[in-house]
């Protein structure tokens, strides 16, 4: 089979008008890059980290040492930052965005729905720095005084709440997420219940169910996107950089408190990136970023996946 046969549609291969192969071969080609864009990221990144891989191997990823003086290194603080910051913050965001979205699809009169829906999808655009900002001069300050210290007080006992309360840390780190991913989960979710046929939730109504029965049916019918945006929020909190940097504290150590400063993939990156004076230590930094382009590239694709098979057959038909 001819290259032209391959690529060019059978349509227009028959067609006489040869500006519509032209115009498709030069969109294709455009999407091709950027598939050809994020192989050539990984490549990059994989041949820039090849010292870190053959010094140190898979146990690269089991290691907690952090020392550029002896260029000894090792990615487990960092993976177990971002793995507990992005805990904190999906059990923090799920409940309130799910119960956001339940309010703007099912609950709402369409005269609030709408400025609300706008001010959650405003929250989305926020920079992250000016969430980095507000974290650091004014959540900070308050879980120092106030809020670390009332849960040394009752939860002490914990070890996840036990330790000094400098305000910045863990805990801080996954407030900050938090905030920042309740509106990419609150948003999506919205849609997809609003994809939901109205017919589902009228004949649950006709049957004599009750208004939160009836939200309970849309919510079983759309849980394979609400997963995908609970997922999606779990891509943007892995990949947070300069919120999390500001109030997480940037030391490389493993700690069950939440009270105490630790570190992140992307935090570490961008805190030492431009310290890096040996080629050994720009390989551990580049594959610490190989490993989280990997992670979020997964994520992300889950996600989308999920929610493109809630919504692909399916439409508003809301009134």
């Amino acid at each position: 089979m001819k290259l032209r046969e391959l690529i060019i549609p059978a349509q227009l291969r028959e067609g006489e008008n040869r500006g519509d192969s032209i115009f498709y071969l030069l969109t294709a080609f455009f999407a091709l890059m950027i598939f050809l864009l994020v192989v050539l990221m990984f490549y990059e990144m994989y041949s820039m980290s090849s010292l870190t891989r053959e010094k140190f191997g898979f146990t690269f990823f089991f290691r907690s040492v952090w020392d550029p003086v002896l260029e000894e290194y090792g990615a487990l603080p960092f993976i177990y930052g971002t793995v507990v910051s992005t805990l904190i913050a999906i059990l923090l965001a799920v409940p309130l965005s799910l119960g956001i979205a339940i309010f703007l699809a099912e609950v709402a009169p369409v005269w609030l729905e709408k400025p609300l829906s706008f001010f959650v999808e405003l929250l989305a655009g926020i920079p992250s720095i000016v969430y980095g900002l507000w974290g650091f001069f004014v959540m900070v300050p308050w879980l120092r005084s106030t809020f670390q210290p009332f849960l040394s007080e009752t939860l002490g006992f914990i070890p996840l709440f036990q330790g000094v309360p400098y305000g910045i840390g863990m805990l801080a780190a996954g407030f900050v997420l938090t905030i920042m991913i309740l509106p990419i989960i609150s948003s999506i979710s919205r849609d997809v219940l609003r994809s939901v046929p109205r017919s589902q939730y009228e004949a649950a109504l006709a049957l004599g169910s009750t208004r939160w029965q009836a939200v309970r049916i849309a919510l079983a019918y759309g849980r394979s996107g609400i997963i995908g945006a609970i997922i999606l929020g779990i891509g943007r909190a892995l990949g947070e950089t300069m919120a999390v940097t500001m109030v997480i504290g940037n030391r490389p150590s493993i700690s069950l408190s939440l009270f105490n400063p630790a570190h992140t993939m992307a935090s570490v990156l961008a805190n030492e990136f431009t310290e890096a004076t040996t080629d050994m230590y720009v390989s551990a930094l580049v594959e610490i970023a190989l490993v989280l382009f990997l992670v979020t590239l997964l994520v992300n694709s889950v996600a989308r996946l999920l929610i493109w098979s809630v919504t692909k057959n399916t439409k508003d038909v809301r009134l």
